[in-house]
C-alpha cells in the first residue's frame, strides 16, 4: 500500500458505451412490464414499455420542431413525471437537456437561458410563488405576436415555448400534444439518428451555485452520468423490479442521475413522491409503493426522523438508500438506521463537476465506517489529496481533493478560462473540499477550503467541531463558521437548531470543556430556527457566516 494519499477505484465491472436513449430500448426490451415511473402526486404510472414509447413519441416531436442533436433544450419545472420523459426524450434526440432551478426568478432565468442558448424550453405554468408564465411573458412580451417561432429581443435564442399541464397557454406549445402518435418515418429517423449518437457527446448542462460570481454551466456527456448512476446504485443493491424514492430535486444530479438514470440502468421504478419535498409523502410513497431505498440531504432525513408519522407507518420494505448533498452528521446516520431501518444506507460524496460522485460507502462497510466516512473510491474513479503546492499528500493529512477518469465533466460550457482554473492539465478536477484518506482507502471530507477557520494559527475543520456538538442532547442540528475577530483574526460561532429551548451557550461550551481543545469551543453560540441554504439542501456556510458577523457586529471592518 502506498503511503501517500492516492487511490483508484476497481476497474472489474466495464464502463457501460452507450447512449442514455440506447440504455432506454434496452431496458423497455429487457424489462417491458417492470414498474419505470410512478409520480404519486400525479396518479401517473408507466412500465418500461410504456415510458419507451411515451420517450419515443416526445423525442419525435422535438425534432419535428427542428431542433438539432446539440441544441439545447432547457426545462424549467419541479418534480413531476414530464420532467423524466423530457430528460429520456431529450437524450434519443440527441439534444442537451439544460436544468433550471425551479426556484429561479426574473433575473436568474434570463442568464441561464442566455448563457447556454436555449433554443426550447419546457416549464411549469407555475410552482409554489411563482407564476413562471407571467416571468417569461415579461422577459419576452413577444410571446403575443403568436408566430410560429418566437422572436425575443431578451432571449434571443429561444424560438419554443412548451408548456406543461392540462390548460392551453397562448403562445406555448402543450407538452401533451407532443405526445401524439408519430409517423412511420418519423420512428425510422429517430433509430437512425439513435444509431449515429456518441455516448462522449454532451447531454446534460448543470447550473453550478458558486458563491461568487455568476453560475457555471458544468457539461455532462451521457458516459459522464449514465455510469455514475449505475455505480453508485450498484453500491446499493438496487435490483429489476425494485422501487426507489426519488424526493430530492430532478434538477440536480442527486436526482436525475443517481435517481433517474440508476433506476433506468438497473429496471428499477423511479418514486416520485410529490412535486417538492415533504415528509409527509415521502413517507407515504415508502409504504405505499413499497419502496426498497430513498435519497436524502441530511436536513431531509432529519425531517422525517422528526415528522408524527415516522415511526407509526409500517416501512419493512425500505433498507438502503444515499444520504448526500451536504455532510452528514454521525448521529443522524446512526438514527436513520436504527429508526427507519435503512441497514443498508449508504454515504455519498461528490459535486456537479463529476457527474457527480466520486466516493461512497458500501452496504457492507462497517456502521462506524459509514458513519463516519465517505467511504471509498468509485470504479473508474482516480483520487490524490494534494497540498498548497500541489503536491500529493500522506494518508492521513488533510489537503484539497482532486479527481480523475470517466466521470470528469466536458468542460464549464462556452467558459475554457474557468475550465482551466478547475480541471488541471493532468485532467484532475480540483474540488476545493478538505479531505483526508485513511490507510485503508476511506475518504473523510474535512470540510472546504473556503470554510477553514484559523484562528490564532491554529487550523480548525469546522465539521469536526460540529460532529462533537451533534452529540449534546439539546441539539437538532448545528453549523459551525468563523467570524471576524480582532485578537485570533477569526473566531468559531455554532448556529444550533435546539430541540430544547433552555439551551444556552454557557451551557454548550460547559459542555465542551475537557473534551475538545480550547481553541475549537465556540466562542459564540447563535439560536437560530433554520440555515440559509440551496433549494436541494446544502447550506450555505458563506451566507451563514456573513449573517452570523451582522447579528454579531463583527464586520471585517470593525475588527481589524
Amino acid at each position: 500500500m502506498s503511503e501517500l494519499a492516492h487511490v483508484m477505484g476497481r476497474t472489474d465491472a466495464p464502463l457501460i458505451e452507450m447512449t442514455i436513449g440506447a440504455m432506454v430500448d434496452a431496458t423497455a426490451a429487457r424489462y417491458p412490464e417492470l414498474p419505470a415511473l410512478i409520480a404519486c402526486h400525479q396518479g401517473i404510472r408507466m412500465n418500461w414499455a410504456e415510458l419507451r414509447e411515451t420517450v419515443d413519441r416526445l423525442a419525435c416531436s422535438f425534432i419535428r420542431l427542428g431542433l438539432k442533436p446539440g441544441d439545447r433544450v432547457g426545462i424549467w419545472a419541479p418534480n413531476c413525471a414530464e420532467w423524466a420523459l423530457t430528460q429520456f426524450a431529450t437524450a434519443k434526440a440527441g439534444l442537451i437537456l439544460v436544468t433550471i432551478n425551479p426556484a429561479y426568478r426574473l433575473s436568474e432565468i434570463e442568464y441561464a437561458l442566455n448563457k447556454v442558448g436555449c433554443r426550447a424550453l419546457v416549464s411549469a405554468q407555475r410552482f409554489k410563488t411563482s407564476d413562471y408564465v407571467a416571468v417569461l411573458r415579461e422577459l419576452a412580451p413577444e410571446i403575443d405576436d403568436g408566430t410560429a417561432k418566437l422572436a425575443a429581443k431578451r432571449l434571443p435564442s429561444l424560438e419554443f415555448l412548451i408548456a406543461l399541464g392540462a390548460d392551453a397557454v397562448p403562445g406555448f406549445a402543450r407538452f401533451d400534444d407532443l405526445l401524439t402518435e408519430p409517423a412511420d418515418t418519423e420512428r425510422a429517423d429517430l433509430e437512425a439518428l439513435g444509431e449515429r449518437l456518441d455516448a462522449d457527446e454532451p447531454i446534460n448542462i448543470q447550473f453550478t451555485s458558486g458563491t461568487t460570481g455568476a453560475p457555471k454551466g458544468a457539461t455532462l456527456s451521457h458516459r459522464n452520468i449514465l455510469n455514475n448512476g449505475f455505480f453508485v446504485t450498484e453500491a446499493i443493491g438496487l435490483a429489476p423490479g425494485d422501487r426507489l424514492c426519488i424526493p430530492v430535486p430532478l434538477y440536480h444530479c442527486f436526482g436525475m442521475v443517481l435517481g433517474n438514470l440508476g433506476c433506468l440502468a438497473h429496471g428499477a421504478a423511479m418514486v416520485y413522491p410529490s412535486d417538492a419535498f415533504d415528509p409527509g409523502a415521502v413517507l407515504d410513497a415508502i409504504a405505499g409503493e413499497g419502496c426498497v431505498g430513498v435519497y436524502g440531504v441530511p436536513t431531509m432525513f432529519i425531517a422525517l426522523l422528526d415528522h408524527p408519522d415516522c415511526g407509526r407507518l409500517d416501512l419493512p420494505s425500505l433498507r438502503t438508500g444515499v444520504m448526500a448533498g451536504s455532510p452528514c452528521p454521525i448521529e443522524v446516520m446512526k438514527t436513520v438506521i436504527d429508526k427507519l431501518g435503512m441497514r443498508d444506507v449508504t454515504i455519498a460524496y461528490g459535486m456537479t463537476e463529476t457527474s457527480p460522485v466520486s466516493f461512497q460507502s458500501g452496504m457492507d462497510d462497517p456502521v462506524t465506517r459509514r458513519v463516519s466516512t465517505v467511504g471509498r473510491v468509485q470504479p473508474h474513479c482516480e483520487v490524490k489529496i494534494v497540498g498548497p503546492e500541489g503536491e500529493t499528500v500522506k494518508r492521513g493529512e488533510p489537503g484539497e481533493l482532486c479527481t480523475r477518469g470517466y466521470l470528469v465533466m466536458k468542460g464549464y460550457w462556452n467558459d475554457e478560462a474557468r475550465t482551466a482554473e478547475s480541471i488541471d492539465a493532468d485532467g484532475f478536477m480540483h474540488s476545493g473540499d478538505l479531505a483526508t484518506i485513511d490507510d485503508e482507502g476511506y475518504g473523510n471530507i474535512v470540510g472546504r477550503l473556503k470554510d477553514m477557520v484559523i484562528r490564532g494559527g491554529e487550523n480548525v475543520y469546522p465539521r469536526e467541531v460540529e460532529e462533537f456538538l451533534y452529540t449534546h442532547p439539546k441539539i437538532r442540528d448545528v453549523q459551525v463558521v468563523g467570524v471576524p475577530d480582532r485578537k485570533y483574526g477569526e473566531e468559531l460561532c455554532a448556529c444550533v437548531i435546539a430541540s430544547d429551548p433552555s439551551l444556552t451557550g454557557d451551557e454548550l461550551r460547559a459542555f465542551c470543556q475537557g473534551k475538545i481543545a480550547h481553541y475549537k469551543i465556540p466562542r459564540y453560540v447563535e439560536l437560530v430556527e433554520a440555515f440559509p441554504m440551496t433549494v436541494t439542501g446544502k447550506i450555505q456556510k458563506f451566507a451563514l457566516r456573513s449573517q452570523m458577523s451582522q447579528t454579531l457586529g463583527l464586520t471585517a471592518e470593525a475588527t481589524a
